[in-house]
């Protein structure tokens, strides 16, 4: 987040909070109306005390933040239940791992995210480790046209390569040094046995650009802001957090079925 942005909001937050304190000060004698002096003292005190005491708007800017914090995460988790079906509908999603895991792990990424790359070790770390485990991948191109088509390439090669040789395919595009596009993303589907020709074909094809349209538009509802999303239970996860931390939710949702047992 720039700097002056930071500030403007940060600002914007504090004139909040002592407007809020002001309304605090005044509800008491709301019910009788206030005199202009009375007004004047009111908001003399209130001022007072917050020159005296400033910590009062940072404690309030803390609170606030982390009310903001829970509900977007709480509308979040709403969003997710909402579209459980959509999140695993294989016509616009690859599915690796075993196919009927138990616990599944949901990621949206970007061939040209580079946290993206880094979290591809971790997710198929987790694959080979955990033989229940349900690996579900989205193309989310949000990185400009050379994202969408390398994405393109990829949603076309899924009806040649299945299993464990799409998830090689898919870990060459992501292991690619330097940004990927559609030529690049077509060499590799060659290498990886796909009929490169099929591919150009379907790539271009109205199947392909509905899949992709569709699963940019569902991110978009879920409030998917960047790449990796992972998506485990009703909890969203944002970025490259290591194999640890998604182990533990998914662990946690074979013994109490959220992503957390606590609370």
């Amino acid at each position: 987040m720039a700097m002056t942005t930071l500030f403007a909001r940060r600002a914007g937050l504090a004139l909040g909070a002592l407007g809020l304190a002001a309304a605090l000060s005044v509800a008491p004698v709301a019910a009788q109306a206030l005199s202009p002096d009375q007004r004047k003292a009111v908001t003399d005190l209130v001022r007072e005390t917050l020159l005296k005491n400033p910590e009062i708007i940072q404690e309030a800017l803390v609170e606030l933040e982390r009310r903001n914090t829970v509900a977007q995460a709480e509308a979040q988790r709403g969003a997710v239940a909402g579209e459980k079906a959509r999140l695993v509908d294989p016509a616009t999603s690859v599915i690796v791992g075993n196919p009927q895991g138990d616990v599944t792990i949901v990621e949206f990424m970007d061939y040209n995210c580079g946290f993206c790359k880094r979290a591809m070790e971790d997710v198929r770390l987790l694959s080979r480790e955990d033989p229940k485990l349900r690996v579900v991948i989205k193309d989310f191109p949000i990185l400009g046209p050379d994202s969408v088509e390398a994405s393109r390439v990829a949603v076309a090669v899924k009806s040649q390569l299945q299993g464990q040789k799409y998830f090689d395919f898919h870990a060459k595009l992501m292991g690619f040094k330097g940004r990927i596009n559609g030529a690049k993303a077509l060499e590799i589907a060659k290498e990886s046995g796909a009929d490169v020709e099929r591919v150009r074909k379907e790539m271009d094809g109205p199947a392909v650009r509905a899949a992709i349209e569709d699963t940019v538009a569902l991110g978009d509802r879920l409030g998917l802001t960047g790449t990796p999303a992972f998506i485990i239970g009703d909890e969203v996860v944002f970025g490259a957090v290591g194999p640890g931390p998604l182990r533990v939710k998914i662990e946690a949702m074979r013994k109490c079925g959220k992503t957390s047992c606590q609370g």
